[in-house]
């Protein structure tokens, strides 16, 4: 009998040696890569934080397709701009669903717009975001956008230090407005800092190691939940991003039904649930993901641009003379945006998204069937990453690539919407906003947005690096110093922020007064500005 026992153990263990002994092994004709170990691969040379600079190295040395084995799953890197065009924008119909992200999707409840596989209820949502983001919806939103940015200026006359709190404000009132109808008006909202709270918290077990344990090593997931890495952090986080998107979504809601609602994307989220009854938890999470999406990005993305300005002030001063040229002792509005001689500003936006991408190493999308690109394979549920730093940080494409030189898109008057379809990528202005059937549908928004900021920001202010107390010497911010997991962003870094002139900013304070008429006790609008995209219920149960 004991002899029985020991051939079942010695077949058992037989059997798995031979199941194994190929994990973390690079198949043949995959793209080339670092060399791997048996079982992990390349995990063990994948850093737990800035990947992306290492990411950049292996394209340097392994060219413009290369493949990191991670335990049982393969990851194909795009590294340049034509290879990101040839497979995800040209085979979109195989490159545009997603890898499973175990904990990741635990803390979404797998209703995360951003990891949702390609397939029929992602389309269902898409649809609902176009009829958001389209650029006809977009255009109508300038009257948020501009009475945001004025409170947002109006703030830093008051409190200068507290310049990328007030950023973070006005990313995320704007969105507030559109998806639910409300505005943020302060920087110390309860909403508004659980929101950052739970993206931030989001972003770093995304990109956590032990995350990527458990993706690559489905096995440990039938871990006891008291010792699997990451389980009960997930489902808490889970827990309080219900609690946050589902309390917006349901006072919404309430207020499309009784006919009080303002018009907002939930208006048409509410409509389409009457149609297709859908629960409220997915109702919740699609706000929600319009709301992080537009809130977080953009946020990190215009400290991105404070942050460059004070290093490279020869932009700034540029910048100011430009839009001083365009609008002299008036305020800065969007109609500027389509005079040839702000050029140079809509340049700042380019170069801007260009040098700090937030989404460095893009979101990673999954092929659905074998292919073949350049001679390699690339074989069914692999993950496909577009390296959008090294794209960005390329040297032929932009010389310089880590100094911010706003000149680079001098001549480039093509729209973000414009330049992701043109033929040529190589003429492509950035990839900060994706690639195929997943590229982000609010360029319009985004464009519009930070061309007004930055005029406004360029027209009243002067940025400087701060001065250390003690020292009295200048305080000179990190620029590669950035923070994060998932998303990026820089570093929290001191400044100096100072009026360019007492005439400017009563000019900022005579604009502002003139919106506190648009507004009521309560900071919210009195009346839905004029051309708004979505139609007001009419109280009787159905939204119009």
């Amino acid at each position: 009998m004991a002899s029985w026992y020991l051939s079942l153990f010695i077949g058992i263990l037989a059997f798995t040696i031979f199941k194994l002994r190929n994990v973390g092994r690079r198949p043949k004709g995959l793209p080339p890569g670092p060399r791997t170990l048996p079982l992990i691969g390349n995990l063990h040379q994948i850093p737990s934080n800035n990947a992306y600079v290492q990411f950049k190295k292996w394209a340097e040395e392994y060219g413009p397709v290369y493949s990191l084995i991670t335990g049982t799953k393969v990851m194909i890197v795009l590294n340049t701009d034509v290879a990101i065009k040839d497979l995800l924008d040209k085979r979109s119909n195989i490159y545009s669903s997603r890898p499973e992200m175990y904990i990741s999707s635990l803390a979404s409840g797998g209703l995360r717009m951003l990891l949702m596989p390609y397939g029929d209820t992602w389309r269902r949502v898409r649809k609902l975001f176009h009829g958001l983001l389209h650029l006809k919806a977009s255009n109508s939103y300038v009257p948020y956008q501009d009475l945001e940015s004025t409170s947002m200026m109006i703030a830093l006359l008051e409190e200068p230090d507290k310049v990328l709190h007030h950023i973070r404000r006005y990313t995320n009132s704007l969105t507030t407005q559109i998806v639910y109808g409300f505005r943020t008006p302060k920087i110390d909202d309860p909403k508004l800092l659980r929101l950052y709270h739970v993206i931030e918290e989001w972003s770093s077990i995304t990109g956590a190691g032990a995350a990527a344990v458990l993706d690559v090593f489905p096995i440990f997931r039938s871990l006891p939940p008291f010792i699997r890495p990451l389980y009960r952090h997930a489902l808490d986080l889970k827990e309080r991003t219900f609690d946050l998107y589902k309390g917006h979504w349901l006072e919404a809601k309430k207020k499309v039904q009784n006919g009080t609602a303002k018009p907002c994307f939930c208006v048409g989220i509410a409509n389409a649930q009457e149609s297709q009854k859908f629960d409220d938890d997915f109702a919740a999470m699609v706000a929600g993901t319009a709301l992080e999406a537009s809130s977080d990005t953009t946020a990190s993305t215009l400290a991105g641009f404070v942050l460059a300005i004070i290093l490279y002030p020869e932009a700034q001063n540029k910048a100011q003379r430009v839009v001083d040229e365009v609008c002299g002792d008036r305020f800065p509005s969007i109609e500027d945006m389509e005079n040839p001689k702000a050029q140079y500003i809509r340049a700042c936006v380019k170069e801007n998204l260009r040098w700090m991408p937030t989404a460095i190493l893009g979101a990673p999308h999954a092929v659905i069937k074998d292919d073949e690109y350049m001679g390699y394979r690339i074989p069914k549920g692999a993950g496909v990453v577009y390296n959008a730093w090294a794209v960005h940080m390329d040297a032929e494409r932009h010389p310089n690539p880590r100094v911010f030189d706003p000149d680079r898109y001098i001549h480039d008057f093509a729209s973000s919407t414009e330049s992701a379809q043109q033929a040529d990528a190589t003429k492509r202005d950035h990839f900060s906003f994706g690639a195929g059937r997943r590229i982000c549908e609010g360029m319009h928004v985004v464009d519009r947005s930070m061309f007004l900021v930055i005029a406004r920001l360029m027209w009243a202010f002067k940025f400087e690096k701060a001065i250390d107390e003690v020292t009295g010497q200048e305080i000179t911010p990190d620029q590669d110093n950035l923070v994060g997991g998932f998303l990026m962003q820089p570093r929290p870094f001191r400044l100096k922020i100072t009026r360019r002139s007492e005439k400017k900013a009563e000019t900022v304070r005579e604009k502002w007064g003139e919106c506190l008429g648009l507004l009521d006790e309560g900071g919210q609008w009195r009346s839905v500005p004029e051309g708004m995209p979505f139609t007001v219920s009419e109280g009787d149960g159905k939204g119009e």
